[in-house]
């Protein structure tokens, strides 16, 4: 069955010699790691820009509420910044939620990066904003390190191609769990932060999607009850598939040899979907893959997995427009 029509908006898409804008939305940064991520975009043929408020710190957020939301504001208000890209994750995007003014956000669509803490943030604009949002590298974190970016999906995600694979692409590392076949709007992030919104004004609708669900340094046990959470707040109920993420040292005590994987498939396997394990996005060992959150999705999980993103996830850029315009 096809996801349900919805009106979505698609920011205009990246290209080379793009202006991009740098904000740390959660904890504090450190300048040699902000410097190797720009070295990195400025390979990419993209110009990083940041504003010095960027390095302050307040306990443990890179400065105070006002700073950060109103940094994310000005990034998505100026005319030259094409994208919007998360330095790091940490803790303290919560505390934007209230701060921000959506309004300005809806107003000057552009694409928006992130992962881990960014994922409240991701979820806020996909929900609240009907903006496509994308959950893949980080300036200091997978930008800063050498193999840290998948960077064919970065291309496919930001640049705005269609019917393209997510999952069945070398070094992916998806592997099958649950086979079935099904199709929806992709959506998803953190684990911990998608139950943390639980019971809040921003929780999470995972209605109609394909639920990517990723983490890190949690045991196995606590996935189970984080999914338990979800399963019996009734957010699984209307999902159509699920992807797993690499779940980065989710490991149990060495005295005890049960999985992740087993795990997952004992709370999730009777729920009569598709379920894929093991996609390299968010908190990854190498090769972020950039997942486009908010457009239409297949997952097919035989013998191995086919993530399919159906949809473009931006529209064409005003420059891509006007040269195209000049061609005719």
């Amino acid at each position: 069955m096809a996801p349900q029509s919805r009106q979505v908006t698609k920011p205009p898409a990246l290209q080379p010699g793009d202006t991009v804008g740098i904000v740390a939305p959660a904890s504090p940064i450190q300048r040699d790691q902000l410097d190797a991520g720009c070295a990195s975009l400025r390979r990419l043929g993209y110009k990083p820009f940041y504003l010095d408020s960027i390095f302050d710190q307040d306990l443990y957020f890179a400065g105070s509420v006002r700073r950060r939301a109103r940094e994310l504001e000005e990034m998505f208000e100026r005319g030259e910044v094409r994208a919007v890209l998360c330095a790091r994750g940490g803790y303290g995007s919560n505390y934007l939620l209230d701060e921000l003014d959506l309004e300005k956000i809806a107003a000057h669509p552009k694409i928006f990066v992130g992962y881990s803490d960014a994922t409240t943030l991701l979820a806020c604009f996909t929900q609240r904003t009907n903006l496509v949002t994308f959950h893949g590298p980080m300036v200091t974190k997978d930008f800063a390190a050498a193999d840290g970016v998948h960077e064919e999906s970065w291309r496919n995600a930001t640049g705005g191609k269609a019917n393209w694979e997510a999952a069945a692409i070398p070094g992916s590392g998806a592997v099958p769990l649950v086979e079935g076949k099904a199709e929806g709007t992709l959506f998803g992030g953190c684990l911990s932060l998608l139950v943390a919104s639980l019971g809040t004004p921003h929780e999470v609708h995972t209605a109609d999607t394909i639920l990517f669900l990723e983490d890190v340094h949690a045991k196995p046990f606590q996935i189970d009850r984080m999914l338990m959470q979800l399963k019996l707040a009734g957010k699984l109920a209307g999902v159509r598939g699920l992807v797993f993420g690499e779940m980065l040292d989710c490991v149990q005590h060495p005295g005890q040899d049960f999985t992740v994987e087993q795990v997952v498939k004992r709370v999730v396997g009777d729920l009569g979907i598709p379920v894929a394990y093991g996609l390299r996005s968010g908190h990854v060992s190498r090769g972020n893959i950039t997942l486009p959150l908010g457009v239409s999705a297949s997952l097919e999980v035989r013998k191995e997995v086919r993530l399919t993103i159906l949809e473009a996830a931006t529209a064409p850029s005003p420059a891509a427009v006007k040269v195209a315009g000049a061609k005719r």
